[in-house]
């Protein structure tokens, strides 16, 4: 008996010894998740700024008003000369936090909002870190709080702000577009109708649709779908904006004409060019002008150049087969030519940070392949190869470096944030009141985006929303 326990125990041994190493993995893993929240709160802590949600106080105001029996657009929030400037369908959204305190309405909406945030990294990453064979939840753990810790994310949930549920939104229509290219390959034919319907992804279109309903600016995905061809996810996103536009002069009449017809004409309401969070090119060119006004026709000029270089770029990277960098490419040209882009607006920093890193990751893999599949050596300091030369010993190490640096310097520019310190307001303070250098950091993330549309890479055969031969292939050789 005591022989026949020693070999079960024996048998068992490493069971045990899996399951220690288990352990000790997810609580190494765990100690990580931790750092990485303990850092963003230190980092929103140091880097940002003080938040009391005051564009939710203004929606707030702009609702309870509302529901009194006031026109919607005629509300200015107190000690200030701000209103409700959102199309009637977001002020329709936004109706029920009237029946609840400012504060509260403020803590479900950051609440919600990195919450959508998770979810979309967790679509955004798990091609990825199926690749690289990660948990995912790990990752997402991860990636969250260094999200978070950003400029436009926690100016974002500071403010009381919706970019995030609209970046939710627009992220769904590109998992939809995933999904669709490989219909039948996420349900069997036994699934209800519900999960065949949601995984089959037709309805892609449908987020874009509802997010240029609450802001303006996503109209521009819409010109990328009619671009690209896609024409099922272009008539599903122009006839959810019609239908839900339409419905509003049926539910608001009154506050559809007046938005359409005096409030979306008003652009000093939301304030001006040369505020120092607006990054885009206008208020670029107000500062470089020295100007509170941006100069009209060059700004049409450059503006019309960025958005042809975009939207051509996407284009090309979709026929590659990478449908996270078109849309990528897309949000940055939003963000570029829009004539007032706060910085809590620029929410597609998080997927560039995204491709830049896997680009990486994915030149060095490639490049290791390469060397050892011509023989030159099995792996790094392995003998020469048959023709007697061995690879300079920096050249693997080096593969991927601009492309992982890139990633890291971004990351580190919308985490410093250093427009702040520079931060000027005319007519009491020029610009250039602190020299070349004060007026770089002060338009350093509309110079930072710029460059994003100009030079973002995209990964072939990465994420296609469309499946050819060539790109099936690339597939099969990115998963080996």
């Amino acid at each position: 008996m005591p022989a026949t326990v020693g070999r079960r125990a024996d048998r068992l041994a490493p069971v045990r010894r899996a399951v220690r190493r288990i352990d000790r993995r997810t609580a190494v893993r765990l100690g990580v998740v931790a750092a990485a929240v303990y850092t963003a709160w230190m980092a929103v802590g140091v880097f940002g700024r003080p938040y009391n949600f005051f564009d939710m106080k203004i929606y707030h105001g702009a609702m309870v008003w509302w529901v009194t029996g006031n026109e919607l657009y005629d509300f200015i929030a107190p000690r200030t000369t701000l209103g409700f400037t959102y199309p009637p369908f977001a002020g329709l959204v936004m109706l029920p936090m009237a029946h609840l305190p400012v504060q509260v309405a403020g803590w479900l909406n950051a609440l919600g909002s990195i919450a959508a945030l998770a979810v979309v990294l967790a679509g955004l990453l798990r091609p990825i870190v199926d690749r690289l064979g990660q948990p995912l939840w790990f990752v997402v753990a991860v990636a969250v709080p260094l999200a978070v810790a950003i400029e436009p994310v926690r100016e974002t949930l500071g403010y009381g702000q919706v970019n995030l549920l609209l970046f939710a939104l627009i992220v769904a229509d590109l998992i939809g577009l995933r999904w669709r290219a490989r219909r039948g390959t996420r349900y069997r034919r036994d699934d209800g109708p519900l999960r065949r319907f949601v995984f089959s992804g037709v309805w892609a279109g449908a987020g874009i649709g509802l997010a240029t309903s609450v802001k303006l600016t996503p109209a521009l995905f819409i010109v990328y779908l009619l671009i690209t061809r896609q024409w099922r996810a272009a008539s599903t996103a122009i006839g959810t904006a019609i239908g839900v536009t339409l419905g509003m002069f049926a539910v608001a009449g009154p506050e559809s004409r007046a938005y359409f017809t005096r409030v979306l004409w008003q652009t000093e309401r939301v304030g001006a060019a040369d505020m120092t969070p607006n990054q885009s090119l206008a208020g670029l060119l107000a500062r470089l002008y020295d100007s509170i006004e941006t100069p009209g026709l060059l700004w049409f000029s450059f503006a019309v150049l960025v958005l042809a270089l975009g939207l051509s770029r996407a284009a090309s990277a979709r026929a590659e087969g990478d449908e996270l960098t078109a849309f990528t490419l897309v949000g940055l040209t939003t963000n570029v030519i829009s004539p007032i882009s706060w910085t809590h607006h620029l929410v597609w920093v998080i997927p560039a940070i995204m491709v830049l890193a896997d680009a990486a990751v994915r030149r060095r893999e490639a490049s290791r392949g390469l060397l050892q599949r011509s023989g030159q050596f099995s792996s790094y300091g392995g003998p020469p190869g048959v023709n007697g030369l061995r690879p300079p010993i920096w050249y693997p190490t080096m593969t991927g470096f601009r492309h992982g640096a890139a990633a890291v310097a971004l990351y580190l520019i919308f985490l410093i944030s250093p427009i702040w310190p520079y931060e000027h307001q005319l007519p009491e303070v020029s610009h250039y009141a602190d020299g070349l250098f004060g007026a770089l950091m002060e338009n350093s993330l509309a110079l930072a985006l710029i460059v994003l549309v100009a030079a973002l890479p995209w990964r072939p055969g990465a994420e296609p929303a469309f499946y050819t031969d060539r790109l099936a292939w690339a597939d099969l050789a990115n998963r080996r």
